[in-house]
């Protein structure tokens, strides 16, 4: 545990001593308030759990596309740069590695969802929703966050620049946002399959309405799991290379 610590902590402070770091938070949030701003505070008047409802699926959006480049760098940079010799030289074991380069993610990636919490409290000016709604709201844009996050680390983990670990990483992530529409034009059963993975169309859609969903949790743990594992056997074989 203390190995996966020190590679969480190294590398989440390089990205808040960096200025990639805090371009990355300062965009993504004003990015978020903007849409915010103009698909979520509307003129028309809306109930409050609709607003609510509208900024968890923006927020989860953004939160999809902030985590491409929160992990594009993970371990390509650590190639470009020469640092990865560090790493395969260390008596760290690769899930160590792996796990602690996640862990490093997802909490600059909670930074990003922290500072968005002046959002729904601004809903509570002309209207009114439950805290364990919002916080529920939360709990599904982390969960699909971090299957964002385990994404991206696979993606770095078998590319050797941060560019083409970009672009795998987008890859992967349209894919299971744009599911939905696939799932419209196959025939069953693979409709029904398509379908049960589309990210906002089935997966994230309870948490927007203030409901745990048990089924998403399992699929999110599942799908950051999965990649995560991928992540560990590719930095295995580079290791072997």
């Amino acid at each position: 545990m203390k190995g996966i610590l020190l590679v969480a902590r190294r590398d989440f402070w390089a990205y808040v001593n960096t200025v990639w770091g805090w371009a990355i938070l300062a965009l993504a949030l004003l990015i978020d308030g903007l849409l915010f701003n103009v698909f979520g505070l509307t003129g028309t008047a809306r109930y409050s759990a609709e607003v609510l409802n509208q900024f968890i699926q923006l927020t989860g959006g953004v939160v999809l596309a902030v985590s491409i480049f929160i992990t594009m760098r993970l371990f390509a940079e650590e190639r470009q740069t020469g640092t990865i010799v560090l790493l395969d030289s260390s008596p760290l074991s690769e899930g160590q590695i792996v796990f602690g380069k996640y862990l490093s993610g997802m909490a600059f990636l909670t930074c990003f969802v922290i500072g968005t919490s002046f959002m729904p409290a601004m809903i509570f000016v002309n209207g009114k929703v439950s805290m364990e709604q919002i916080a529920v709201g939360y709990f599904g844009i982390l969960l699909m966050g971090s299957a964002a996050i385990a994404f991206g680390t696979w993606a770095s983990s078998i590319s050797r620049n941060q560019l083409l670990a970009g672009v795998i990483s987008t890859v992967i992530t349209v894919f299971f946002v744009m599911c939905w529409m696939l799932a419209r034009v196959v025939d069953p059963p693979f409709k029904a399959i398509i379908s049960y993975v589309a990210f906002f169309d089935k997966q994230l859609q309870p948490f927007q309405d203030g409901r745990i969903d048990t089924s998403g949790v399992f699929f999110f743990v599942s799908v950051t799991f999965a990649f995560l594992l991928l992540a560990n056997r590719s930095l295995i074989a580079r290791r072997w290379e």
